[in-house]
């Protein structure tokens, strides 16, 4: 299974780039709280606790971008496109003194370029435009 083993591996790989854990006395979740910990056999709880972090920080794109990922680990694409794509539009609402990783920018870009071109593909079985109507 190909593309679970790229999810595997995507997860594994963002996992290493979470933020350093915060001031301990805060009761709002981190930034990187998304990915801390995550299960592939709880999802639903790792969704969970990223919609919390989302709420706590609602013009940040990180937490955004990463629960696009675990929609899309959990199979739920039209969610995770919805939020890849609030993340592109929170990423450029950003002030430029708060320039965020590079890194982040470029995965935020991919999964939302993606999401657009997964939006605009043809139905499957859908005439081709090149097929003459009779």
């Amino acid at each position: 299974m190909r593309s679970g083993s790229a999810a595997a591996l995507t997860l594994t790989l963002l996992a290493g780039c979470v933020s350093s854990p915060g001031d301990p006395t805060t009761t709002l979740p981190g930034l990187g709280d998304c990915l801390r910990q995550v299960e592939i056999k709880r999802l639903k709880r790792a969704i969970e606790r990223c919609d919390g972090v989302v709420e706590a920080h609602p013009q940040q794109p990180q937490p955004r971008n990463e629960r696009a990922l675990l929609h899309s680990l959990a199979g739920d694409n039209q969610t995770a496109c919805r939020d890849s794509l609030a993340a592109e539009r929170l990423l450029k609402q950003l002030p430029k003194s708060a320039a965020p990783d590079p890194l982040l920018v470029e995965e935020i870009q991919l999964r939302a370029q993606s999401c657009r071109t997964l939006t605009n593909a043809p139905a499957a079985g859908a005439p081709s435009r090149a097929t003459s109507a009779g």
